[in-house]
């Protein structure tokens, strides 16, 4: 049996701010911000809404999708970069939310990258049948570490949590491969001090050449070619990115998830929100192989090639 996904939920806040109101708030266009990321609007949570609160009510969907209870967790991996405090982590305080009492539970800091970090992560836990039932959750509340005067990077980012059950599959589906991948030296290039700072081009270049690239490594790693595709969720970063990843796997346009233009950049949240999004269309079906590819400040990087099914 392979480790692969048997439940799926996400939260998104019910604020949605368009980019005809980041207008009257700074030195920005409509035509600006969709020309150059696809997006349109996103959803920013409200103050008195914490990063854990978001994770909460998309593991609890992820459980009913799951059709098993808290109980059943044996560990809970929380992919974030905006915890609601440096500690405990984000993961110890769902658990408890939760009632996942006999949890393991620890925070994955990767940035956009972290969510794939936690499905391959848990795939080794279930790979060894040393746990059966791991929750993984992708959330962040950005909106706290955006700068709202620099057009640069508030017109980019959005609010939102996204979970996956994960277990074991039957023979053939789940995970068939992936690539995990840091760079270090490009860290300078995407970090956050008091509030999120980007070297725009050099991100573009380096998410451009190394989203393509780690999409064909998994399709050689499973040993399968960009013709058996059935569809692609990228993190959902920028809609010239995503559209570099589904060119260089000759994808046609309503092959691959385009969720940037509703929710913006949710950095670990954008690939689970994204899995729902498109589950709810009807456009990810059992059997079908999916890649799934991000990458994110540190630099961070990483895809995977997962038949779907349980």
């Amino acid at each position: 049996m392979g480790a692969g996904i048997i439940g799926v939920g996400r939260y998104l806040p019910d604020r949605v701010v368009t980019n005809a109101d980041l207008e009257k708030m700074m030195d920005t266009s409509d035509e600006w911000i969709r020309t150059r990321t696809g997006i349109e609007e996103r959803r920013i949570a409200p103050d008195d809404m914490d990063t854990s609160d978001m994770a909460y009510f998309a593991a609890r969907n992820a459980l009913e999708d799951a059709n098993i209870t808290a109980a059943d967790i044996d560990l809970i991996l929380v992919a974030t970069v905006t915890p609601d405090r440096p500690f405990p982590s984000v993961a110890c305080m769902l658990q408890e939310r939760l009632g996942a009492t006999k949890a393991a539970a620890l925070d994955i800091s990767a940035a956009c990258a972290g969510f794939i970090y936690g499905m391959v992560t848990a795939k080794q836990f279930i790979d060894t049948c040393a746990y059966r039932y791991i929750l993984v959750v992708g959330v962040e509340k950005l909106s706290k570490i955006v700068n709202w005067s620099d057009r640069n990077t508030a017109v980019l980012f959005g609010d939102g949590a996204g979970a996956v059950v994960m277990g074991p599959v039957s023979e053939g589906r789940g995970i068939l491969s992936f690539e995990l991948g840091a760079d270090g030296t490009g860290g300078k290039h995407l970090y956050h001090e008091e509030y999120v700072v980007m070297n725009g081009r050099e991100v573009f270049k380096f998410a451009v050449r190394q989203m393509g690239e780690s999409c064909i490594h998994v399709l050689e790693k499973a040993g399968l070619s960009k013709q058996d595709v059935d569809f692609l969720i990228p993190h959902q970063a920028n809609i010239r990115i995503v559209e570099a990843a589904r060119q260089r796997l000759e994808l046609p346009e309503d092959k691959m998830s385009t969720t940037v233009k509703k929710y913006g950049n949710t950095s670990a949240a954008s690939i689970p929100i994204s899995i729902v999004e498109e589950l709810e269309a009807g456009k990810i079906k059992d059997d079908d192989l999916i890649i799934m590819v991000g990458f994110g400040g540190g630099l961070t990087w990483g895809a995977i090639a997962l038949r779907w099914g349980r």
